[in-house]
């Protein structure tokens, strides 16, 4: 069973109002009593109401818990617009919701062995700056698709790229792509693009020039 599966089966056993041991929830899941400890605090850091502490036991008040739910990447996008837009609201009590409620999907998103986890929460920045990126999110998500280069004005001059992928990073999107102008990876804010113009043809892979070789670059 995976961290994902087995935090959603640790909630719905506490979910029942009695006392449950570290060591009865180890056994049964095969992990360690350690494990089960920091399974605790995760679900307690994400905003699961956890009551009880080690040597005594653990319980979960009521709570609405929502059946396991697959989200397509356009989906969990949208998520990460609305949590930051509500996040930077006036309304202390619903920021404070979205920000515990990022916390708690943080938590429980499978893990990519290929790739670090991109934050899902509230990084540092203002939501109008990332406001700004998403009139070029639609083209640049297609061009990633159709494999379409690019031309993208930034502060520091016009680049042709080849798209390759679109991270989040709390408020910001980022954008990694092939830059044919210096022959080189170049990670950008979409936010700062100035403009952006479609070039004819599409590309191909090519050795060195893919997204798994910008992830393969800081690995031993």
């Amino acid at each position: 069973m995976n961290r994902k599966d087995r935090l959603y089966a640790l909630m719905q056993r506490l979910r029942d109002g009695h006392l449950h041991t570290a060591e009865a929830m180890a056994q049964d899941h095969g992990v360690s009593v350690r494990t089960i400890y920091r399974d605790m605090e995760l679900l307690a850091e994400s905003g699961v109401p956890v009551e009880g502490a080690r040597g005594y036991g653990y319980s979960i008040a009521a709570a609405i818990t929502l059946p396991p739910l697959n989200l397509t990447e356009t989906e969990l996008e949208a998520l990460h617009v609305a949590l930051a837009a509500l996040g930077q609201s006036d309304l202390p009590d619903l920021a404070d919701a979205a920000r515990a409620l990022s916390a708690k999907i943080e938590a429980v998103l499978p893990e990519d062995a290929d790739a670090p986890r991109a934050p899902f929460g509230f990084a540092a920045g203002a939501f109008a700056e990332a406001a700004r990126g998403f009139t070029h999110m639609p083209a640049i998500r297609a061009a990633i698709r159709a494999r379409q280069k690019l031309r993208v004005t930034l502060a520091d001059g016009v680049h042709d790229i080849r798209p390759l992928h679109i991270d989040f990073w709390g408020r910001v999107w980022s954008c990694v792509a092939w830059d044919e102008s210096t022959g080189t990876f170049l990670s950008f804010r979409i936010d700062r693009v100035e403009d952006m113009t479609p070039l004819p043809g599409l590309f191909v892979d090519e050795p060195g020039k893919t997204l798994g070789d910008w992830r393969a670059r800081d690995k031993p």
